[in-house]
C-alpha cells in the first residue's frame, strides 16, 4: 500500500457515529505506528482533508472534503439523479432503499432513504462501505459490473460476515451465474443476520454499471408478494437513474428485466 494510499485510507475510518477521532484510536483503527500515522494526519489537515478540534486535539473532515464533494456532484450530477428515484421507491415499498457507486473493491452508499414505517427495520449506515461478496449491492456489481471486477473482489481474503456469508470462489461465481440469469442479486443473511436483499444495477453512459440500487429487509417480514413489489420497484428505479446518468441498460439484461412482475405497490402503515 502506497504512502498517498496509507493517507486516504484514515479518512474512511470517519462514519455516523463516529465523527471525530484522535491520534490513539487512528493508530489503532488503521494499525499502522504512531509517528507515521501523525505525519498523514498533519498532511491531512495541511490539505483541508481533515481539522482538528481546538480542545479535544481530535480530528474530523476538513472544508475540503465539502468543496470536491460540490464540484462532484456539479458536473457529475449523480445524487441529484438518484435521490428522488430512491425517495419514490422508499415510499412505495415501505422500505428502506439504498442507492451506492462502485469504489474500488468495495461500494460506497450515496443515498438511501427510510419511510421508518416498520418497528422493526433495518439499521443502515450510509458512511460504511459496503463489501462486494456480501451484500446485494456488491453481488450486482459482481454480476453485472465491469469486466474483471470479479478478479479485484477476489484479491484479497474474502471476510465472512455472518454464518451465510459465501466466501469460496467457486461457490460465489456459482451466484453470480444465477444472478444474472434472473436479472437481480440476493443476499440471503450474507452480511447481517435474518436480513435479505434485493440488489439492480444502473448504467453510466459507458454502457457499464456504475452502481446499484438495493433493499434489503428482516426476512421475517419478506412475502411473496412483498418480493414482488421489490423487483418492480427496482427494475423500473434503475431504469430511471441510467436514463438520467445518459446510460442505457444492456440488451440483454433488459430482456430479463421484462419478464420480471410489474406491480403497483400499495405500502401499508401498519407496523411490523
Amino acid at each position: 500500500m502506497g504512502t498517498i494510499t496509507k493517507a486516504l485510507t484514515l479518512l474512511t475510518h470517519f462514519s455516523s457515529s463516529r465523527g471525530e477521532i484522535g491520534l490513539a484510536n487512528f493508530v489503532r483503527l488503521s494499525g499502522g505506528d504512531k509517528a507515521t500515522v501523525r505525519r498523514h494526519l498533519v498532511e491531512l489537515e495541511k490539505n483541508g482533508f481533515l481539522e482538528q478540534h481546538p480542545e479535544t486535539r481530535g480530528y474530523r473532515l476538513g472544508p475540503a472534503v465539502l468543496r470536491l464533494a460540490s464540484v462532484r456532484e456539479k458536473h457529475l450530477p449523480i445524487r441529484s439523479a438518484i435521490r428522488p428515484v430512491v425517495d419514490r421507491m422508499a415510499e412505495q415499498l415501505g422500505e428502506l432503499v439504498h442507492a451506492s457507486l462502485l469504489q474500488g473493491d468495495v461500494m460506497s452508499p450515496t443515498y438511501h432513504a427510510d419511510p421508518l414505517r416498520h418497528g422493526l427495520r433495518v439499521i443502515f449506515d450510509e458512511a460504511e462501505l459496503l463489501p462486494l461478496h456480501a451484500t446485494a449491492s456488491g453481488l450486482a456489481i459482481l454480476a453485472f459490473g465491469p469486466e474483471g471486477i470479479i478478479d479485484t473482489a477476489f484479491s484479497s481474503a474474502m471476510t465472512s460476515f455472518a454464518p451465510n456469508t459465501v466466501i469460496a470462489r467457486s461457490d460465489m461465481l456459482h451466484l453470480i451465474e444465477q444472478f444474472q440469469a434472473c436479472g437481480y442479486s440476493f443476499s440471503d443473511q450474507y452480511f447481517t443476520r435474518e436480513i435479505v436483499s434485493f440488489g439492480m444495477p444502473f448504467f453510466g453512459p459507458d454502457g457499464e454499471a456504475i452502481g446499484t440500487v438495493a433493499v434489503p429487509v428482516p426476512q421475517s417480514r419478506l412475502t411473496d408478494e412483498l418480493k414482488d413489489n421489490i423487483l418492480s420497484s427496482l427494475r423500473a428505479g434503475c431504469i430511471d437513474i441510467t436514463q438520467s446518468c445518459g446510460g442505457r441498460v444492456p440488451d440483454d439484461l433488459a430482456a430479463i428485466w421484462e419478464t420480471l412482475p410489474i406491480t403497483n405497490p400499495q405500502t401499508s402503515h401498519e407496523e411490523v
